[in-house]
């Protein structure tokens, strides 16, 4: 894939802005410290009992979880909306652990750390805390997002609520998390924004994710996700319950926007309202448009293609899609990264037999082949990375050092060891009916 020459204006914003040059902690809000586990917690540091969280008091526990043991916990902290920087130190004094740390809705933020016994090891990573509330700012109405109920106000509602909420889990092997302290700091990032569909948006269960939840895990601390996407929508459904609204308003010179829409746009077809060459065009170059005027950067992303495999070869159901958003890449100026080709590539490696484990499957025999599992979304968000660097985007330089991937060569699957989240749900993502 060539690397996109970003218009100089662009590039200089990107690059010259204080959302690319910041240093890590703003100095304007409250840091957090806490100590896990037993004995008297460290000078500054709040020790944690086995309470559960409690509004009175801020933080705690969700769910009936705490910490120890081989079964995953998860902790919360009241905040107010913005990006922080975690700080999290791991290990037991007894014997080896492995901790995976995911953060709000299973965005992987920490892949299986390991620890001998004994041995202690520090760990930072940045994420986005948000609510539904639209602040006046940067010319957009205030006001509040169209969530859906009950998806977004229950099953998601940790997406939206006024605190940040960690998962702490162990490894696949029945090897136990250990966490010793978490910290908790005001941080003055660049924001990744994303928006997109289901194939894009935090899931609340296993065994669906997406790769907008895999993104966290790719990058060093410095640079927040802040993803947007929810099931069942359009480019035309973001203008309308208002996430772009909301992204706009919180989005600071040089911040990314990375857009990903189609497999549900082909239901305005099938309605008459609409296409790949008129409507989905027109609402690309409207979000195009206002995020430019903010100083912002759009990436344009084509949507992978489905699970569609005849006599051994992959079919394509979106091309017309993948060809409109290259289309405005191209007419726009924008950075475009082609996920529909990627993703081709990608099945095609893992072959029709190879390709089931890269889907869910919420009950035997009964495969999803549009939503992904896990180890599905892990490697498309590799294929996101890839796409970011080989763009040259600015976002790249937070990438961790030792990324690399290869479509053609992807993980085993034998190889993934994400564990998985005690939610599992046997309800299908929203939206793309039609195309199961």
């Amino acid at each position: 894939m060539p690397r996109f020459k970003l218009p100089a204006l662009l590039l200089a914003l990107a690059l010259a802005s204080a959302g690319f040059a910041h240093a890590a902690d703003s100095g304007t809000g409250k840091t957090y410290r806490f100590a896990f586990g037993p004995g008297k917690a460290p000078a500054g540091y709040t020790a944690v009992d086995s309470s559960a969280y409690s509004a009175s008091r801020g933080y705690g526990f969700e769910s009936g979880t705490r910490a120890g043991g081989t079964a995953p916990f998860y902790f919360s902290v009241d905040l107010p909306e913005g990006n922080y920087t975690v700080t999290v130190t791991l290990g037991d004094d007894k014997a080896p652990a492995t901790t995976t740390v995911k953060a709000e809705l299973r965005r992987l933020m920490l892949e299986n750390v390991q620890t001998a016994a004994g041995q202690t090891v520090t760990r930072s990573f940045t994420v986005n805390v948000r609510t539904p509330a639209i602040p006046a700012a940067n010319g957009v109405e205030a006001g509040q997002v169209k969530l859906k109920a009950p998806r977004e106000t229950v099953q998601e509602a940790w997406a939206w609520d006024a605190r940040l909420t960690l998962e702490f889990n162990g490894g696949l092997r029945g090897t136990h998390q250990a966490v010793r302290s978490v910290e908790i700091a005001p941080a003055t990032v660049p924001t990744l924004f994303l928006l997109g569909d289901s194939t894009v948006c935090d899931q609340p269960s296993e065994p669906y994710n997406s790769w907008g939840q895999m993104l966290p895990r790719f990058f060093k601390p410095g640079i927040a996700v802040a993803n947007h996407g929810e099931s069942g929508e359009t480019y035309r459904d973001a203008l309308a319950r208002r996430r772009t609204d909301k992204i706009l308003a919180a989005m600071k010179p040089g911040d990314m926007l990375v857009m990903q829409f189609g497999h549900n746009d082909q239901k305005q077809i099938k309605d008459g309202k609409g296409g790949p060459f008129t409507t989905y065009k027109a609402e690309i170059k409207t979000h195009v448009d206002a995020v430019r005027a903010r100083g912002g950067l759009p990436v344009i992303v084509s949507p992978m293609e489905r699970r569609r495999f005849e006599d051994g070869k992959l079919v394509t159901t979106l091309v017309d899609y993948a060809d409109a958003a290259r289309q405005s890449a191209q007419e726009l100026q924008v950075p475009f990264i082609d996920l529909n080709a990627m993703s081709k590539t990608l099945y095609t490696a893992l072959g029709p037999d190879g390709s089931v484990p890269a889907f869910a499957e919420p009950q035997p025999g009964k495969l999803d082949n549009t939503h992904h599992s896990p180890y599905g979304s892990y490697e498309l968000a590799k294929l996101v990375v890839l796409g970011l660097r080989q763009a040259g985007l600015p976002a790249a330089r937070f990438i961790v050092d030792d990324f690399r991937f290869d479509p053609a060569h992807p993980d085993p699957v034998a190889s993934f060891a994400v564990p998985p989240s005690p939610q599992v749900t046997l309800e299908r993502p929203l939206g793309d009916e039609a195309n199961k």
